[in-house]
């Protein structure tokens, strides 16, 4: 289990203090897939960092199976990253070394005799379906190939946790389905937790259980993806989850979010409803979403102008038990259209490729040779 207690990081600017995360509480169960949702500069890669100490919170408690990952020590701290495996969003693959070298690597940096470690990359590379691409360069793959690769160094020091990273976001959509696809299932077939970092809740929907909403390094919001979408409490899911793309329609004062759950979503509503509430109603978009292996679906309506008209509407709904949302005015001029505090700086710590598999030691003879162009 993770839990994040009342964990703050602040970077230092040459314009001043920036804080990346503010005060979040948060709590992960065993075996959990796990989303953490928001828009660009809202701070999750800064706090999904956090878990794993690739950034170090600047006050708070991360603990991870019951141990305070703050208070460790050096020593203490690589021992405990062995079980939490990483995944980034540019997959960061050695490029001297080949497909089953890159996934060998946290097993030579652990000493592991290279037979055993063998039969380990064989077997990781079978489970994300690359065994013809042992001998092929990262140059050689294709992004979805590389972030199998990616897949498969993670997993290679058996982790309890993956943490991944916008680790899709680089992918074309098709590619994102398969990778999104492969996670899930390692995640059924293992027990392995995994905590996604997404701006696409159409990654939230297709492979998380649970769901938190972050913005401006705060949590607003934290549900099932089931409750998150059918009900979002705070603007920023609103906006996540809306249908349409233009913002003036998601907001318009005259209008009507519709979520349909099981069998409403193939449900002829509109046309019954016009039909019961002898009234018109006009379409402003629509689509529908496989979450957990069910059928969602949302709708955005304008409502007529006719009072009575809307109330006979709304009633209808409330009979057939249809969720529902009115819009709200929209954001005063001027007001920025995403969330978050934009200038956070990446601050990229040394050592990514050995963090994502778990390792973090300083370079060793093996990474020096890999460094002077040794593909190992």
């Amino acid at each position: 289990m993770i839990e994040l207690r009342n964990l703050n990081k602040t970077f230092k600017t040459a314009q001043g203090e920036v804080s990346a995360v503010r005060d979040v509480n948060l709590t992960i169960y065993d075996g959990d897939v796990f989303g953490i949702i928001g828009f660009s500069g809202a701070g999750k890669s800064t706090l999904v960092r956090c878990i794993n100490l690739l950034e170090r919170p600047t006050s708070g408690e991360v603990v991870v199976n019951g141990t305070d990952l703050m208070k460790l020590n050096r020593k203490q701290l690589r021992g405990a990253r062995k079980k939490i495996g990483m995944i980034f969003q540019q997959f960061n693959l050695l490029a001297q070394r080949t497909v089953e070298a890159n996934v060998r690597y946290p097993l030579d940096i652990a000493g592991v005799k290279r037979a055993k470690a063998d039969e380990r990359v064989a077997e990781l590379l079978k489970l994300v379906d690359l065994e013809d691409k042992a001998k092929s360069y990262p140059s050689q793959l294709s992004g979805g190939q590389k972030q199998r690769v990616a897949i498969a160094r993670a997993l290679a020091s058996d982790p309890e946790i993956i943490l991944c990273d916008e680790a899709t976001s680089a992918l074309d959509p098709i590619t994102t389905r398969s990778i999104l696809a492969l996670l899930k299932e390692l995640n059924e077939r293992l027990g392995v937790t995994i905590v996604v970092i997404t701006h696409e809740m159409r990654v939230v929907e297709q492979i998380c259980n649970h769901v938190a909403v972050m913005s401006d390094g705060e949590i607003k919001e934290v549900g099932t993806v089931h409750d998150v979408f059918l009900n979002p409490q705070s603007e920023t899911a609103k906006r996540l989850i809306e249908p349409s793309s233009n913002d003036a329609l998601q907001v318009a004062e005259n209008t009507l979010r519709l979520a349909f759950t099981g069998d409403e979503s193939g449900a002829p509503v509109i046309s019954d409803m016009t039909v019961k509430c002898n009234t018109m109603v006009n379409i402003l978009s629509a689509n529908t979403e496989n979450i957990g292996g069910k059928a969602f679906g949302q709708m955005l309506i304008e409502l007529p102008d006719d009072a009575d008209e809307k109330r006979r509407i709304t009633e209808y709904l409330d009979e057939r038990g249809i969720h529902y949302e009115t819009g709200a005015p929209a954001p005063s001029e001027g007001q920025p259209a995403s969330d978050g505090c934009s200038n956070v700086p990446e601050n990229a710590s040394e050592g990514e490729a050995e963090v994502a598999s778990g390792f973090d030691e300083n370079l060793t003879d093996l990474t020096e040779d890999v460094r002077k162009g040794d593909g190992l």
